[in-house]
């Protein structure tokens, strides 16, 4: 038997570029809405449908959820904190650039050991995979064989990705999520899984045409 997962990245937000937003709860921008209505209207002339929709409750996910679910007539959409994106504690709104100045080496631990470091008042790679793996675990248990979608965050999609990888989360920046991005995982019983579509995006898609 077949689990699909379709795990989706929330649309652009509003406020400022290359920012670490975190917990920090930011409605999408016109364009992160734009962003949504398409991946919605594409998944539908697929013919894709969902079982049900998982969303973090911070509302950039929550809309994007809400967008597509609109478009595939899926009314099953379920608000899940623990998909909530990494708290970055005192690092929140601030842009890269701000944190290279202020914080330049904690950055520098950041980037030599995404793992354990974590940034004041914040939490860490392996804490914020505790939760995940645990909310991914009741997910594919309930579901099992159906087609079912988690909208969350860059770094929550990361997590998942690589725990389906195997990688160590050692790796964990050296996978894109961009704004909406779609990714397809299908699931098997005896535990094996493959990673169907990684990072997909129309303006990818259409670049290629």
């Amino acid at each position: 038997m077949k689990t699909v997962l379709y795990l989706i990245r929330h649309g652009k937000t509003k406020g400022k570029d290359l920012c670490y937003k975190g917990q920090t709860d930011v409605p999408l921008s016109e364009e992160g809405i734009r962003q949504a209505e398409s991946l919605g209207d594409h998944l539908k002339k697929e013919g894709i449908s969902f079982s049900c929709m998982y969303t973090s409750d911070l509302s950039r996910a929550v809309q994007t959820a809400y967008i597509i679910g609109r478009f595939l007539n899926c009314n099953n959409i379920k608000k899940e904190k623990l998909l909530r994106e990494r708290n970055f504690g005192i690092w929140e709104g601030k842009t890269l650039d701000e944190i290279k100045e202020r914080w330049k080496e904690d950055f520098e631990r950041w980037k030599k050991d995404p793992l354990n470091f974590y940034p004041p008042e914040g939490e860490s790679t392996l804490e914020l995979k505790e939760r995940v793996e645990k909310v991914l675990k009741e997910i594919k248990e309930k579901h099992r064989g159906e087609t079912v979608c988690i909208v969350a965050h860059g770094g929550v999609n990361r997590v998942i990705i690589c725990s389906f990888l195997g990688l160590s989360l050692k790796n964990i920046f050296s996978i894109e999520q961009d704004y909406c991005c779609l990714n397809k995982i299908e699931i098997y019983d005896d535990g094996f899984s493959v990673i169907k579509k990684l990072n997909w995006t129309l303006r990818i898609t259409e670049d290629a045409w």
